[in-house]
């Protein structure tokens, strides 16, 4: 299969971003999202659309949808847009969900950072900011896992499709823990869980991830999630899965 993918799967234009940025980088997710089956005319365009209906693309996309109406809440919770909510993202990559989002509001009324170490990926983020004539959100690079705090605490700070990738449940523990003195007085930590995914083995053995190695991911119940949250001294913990079935997003409150 990694020949087969390495050769004619490089007909599908998904299949290359795979290839060339990692099939677990920011990038990826954007196209995945657009959803718009691309590559060499007839055989590349059926290869891509069979490749973004997998299962995984499918409930990433849903998980996109109940990030954004999680987030619409929060933000309504904080007082809407009008008082100026600040949003988070540590490791968002182009961000295109969150310019989606933003997109809703009245210009300068909602505040969006976007950070990663995916340097192609934040410059891509902020072509597609800056086609859409759209204010009020920033792209920096920076680690999720060492984040550096901002001159503005943060209303709501969002970790989406991070820590399946990270095998070592104490770095997640450790991560929601920092992130919760990073939050504003009140603030949210809205966090994404992969709690089963039925083409783990595949994946570990045939697509490379954006460091180039065999693609590892993790899945844990969603009530481990929540115990991390609870043990970093959040209240109102509570979680919601998206409508694929292989994603849990929580909500943390500080």
């Amino acid at each position: 299969m990694r020949v087969l993918l390495g050769t004619v799967g490089r007909a599908s234009a998904g299949i290359r971003i795979g290839f060339r940025h990692g099939f677990d980088s920011g990038s990826m997710l954007d196209y995945v999202y657009v959803n718009k089956a691309g590559g060499f005319p007839v055989v590349g365009h059926l290869i891509d659309r069979v490749y973004l209906n997998a299962v995984g693309w499918r409930a990433v996309r849903a998980r996109r949808e109940l990030l954004k109406d999680v987030l619409r809440k929060e933000i309504a919770r904080r007082g809407g847009a009008d008082a100026g909510v600040r949003v988070l993202d540590v490791a968002s990559g182009p961000g295109r969900y969150l310019q989606d989002l933003l997109a809703e509001y009245a210009p300068g009324t909602l505040h969006v950072e976007c950070r990663d170490l995916d340097r192609a990926g934040l410059a891509q983020g902020e072509r597609q900011a800056a086609e859409r004539g759209l204010t009020g959100i920033s792209f920096a690079y920076g680690d999720a896992l060492d984040p550096l705090p901002g001159s503005h605490a943060p209303d709501i700070i969002v970790v989406s499709g991070l820590y399946e990738l990270l095998l070592d449940d104490a770095v997640i523990a450790a991560s929601v823990a920092r992130l919760r003195g990073m939050l504003a007085p009140g603030g949210a930590l809205v966090f994404t869980t992969q709690t089963h995914h039925p083409q783990l083995e595949f994946i570990a053995n045939v697509l490379p991830n954006r460091e180039g190695v065999l693609w590892e991911m993790e899945c844990r119940p969603v009530e481990l999630a929540e115990q991390w949250a609870a043990q970093a001294g959040f209240a109102e913990v509570a979680s919601r899965r998206e409508s694929v079935g292989l994603f849990t997003v929580t909500t943390a409150r500080r």
